[in-house]
């Protein structure tokens, strides 16, 4: 009986085998073929979207092309770079892209970390909690820029209110988004409030990655908490903490919806991020040529720092 079963389950298989040779040949397809055949529209409209407007974009780099001008555009070289490089002004906004990228940073992983580290305790009522500190996270930029603007509004805002209460001064004797020395902390903040739970998402992943029997083993050996975070939770979860970095470098050093609508680079140009001064170029002035290049030189200090981070992040990871 069982050589039968056998008998019959070699024969379905050979049928099976017959069946497929026979649809491979009616389609001419190998399975090299089928799998190409279904990832070729992705890799189409990857290259549609991604590549294509970058290489455009290194070609527009090197003309004097004004979009609102009809004259076809000129190849001046490597002048728009030149321009750029040896613009004071464009430092400034990249000494003001860097202040606001590494503030928001240090502030975003410490409070993240901490606030993680708070609902991994799983009190009573933390998942209400966690989704309450979720939602900035959920709110558009624009949104939340419009918000905050509101908000900071000397006379109908209640900031300055909040403000005035605990320090006795007026509401209206002060701004922060029009005070030259208030501003730029000012993006900094929103910036943090917004994307901070972002950043305890993903130590909170790295908190709950950590076997409990590490601690348990911990405890046996009587360390005392400090001495177990700084043994065993930091160095776990320092590869999540370093991807987060990652993460928000990369989506503070392009912002700019949320800082154009909250202070529009100013006072002055006290909060004029790179990305303003590139927005600036483009729809602004019309001067497409000097724009692309600037976009270029972007994203080159962007992936070239990136690439650097991931190195040292796959390092720490083996160690």
């Amino acid at each position: 009986m069982i050589g039968i079963e056998n008998t019959s389950a070699l024969a379905n298989r050979a049928a099976n085998k017959a069946a497929l040779r026979r649809t491979r040949r009616v389609t001419g397809l190998s399975d090299r073929a089928i799998v190409w055949l279904f990832i070729a529209p992705t890799m189409l409209l990857l290259l549609a979207i991604n590549i294509f407007p970058l290489i455009w974009a290194i070609r527009l780099s090197f003309t004097g092309l004004m979009a609102n001008l009809p004259n076809p555009a000129r190849f001046i070289g490597i002048d728009n770079y030149t321009d750029i490089l040896t613009d004071e002004d464009v430092w400034e906004h990249f000494q003001a892209t860097a202040h606001f990228v590494f503030s928001t940073i240090a502030l975003q992983v410490l409070i993240g970390l901490g606030l993680a580290l708070l609902i991994n305790q799983k009190f009573r009522g933390h998942s209400f909690w966690t989704t309450v500190i979720l939602l900035p996270m959920m709110l558009s930029p624009a949104v939340v820029g419009n918000f905050w603007t509101l908000l900071f509004q000397p006379q109908i805002g209640p900031f300055n209110y909040f403000i005035g209460f605990f320090t006795g001064a007026a509401p209206s004797s002060f701004t922060m988004i029009g005070s030259v020395d208030l501003a730029p902390w000012t993006i900094v903040m929103v910036n943090t409030w917004m994307w901070t739970p972002y950043v305890m998402l993903i130590c909170l992943a790295g908190l709950r990655s950590i076997p409990d029997y590490i601690y348990e083993a911990a405890e046996v050996d009587r360390a005392s908490a400090l001495r177990q975070f700084w043994s065993i939770t930091l160095p776990m979860v320092t590869p999540f903490l370093m991807l987060a970095v990652l993460f928000q470098a990369i989506q503070s050093f392009e912002m700019f919806d949320m800082v154009n609508l909250l202070t529009s680079g100013g006072p002055g140009s006290t909060t004029e991020l790179v990305s303003i001064t590139l927005k600036r170029a483009a729809f602004e002035k019309w001067e497409t040529g000097y724009a692309s290049a600037l976009a270029v030189i972007l994203f080159v200090t962007v992936f070239g720092a990136a690439n650097v981070y991931v190195k040292v992040l796959n390092k720490v990871k083996q160690q």
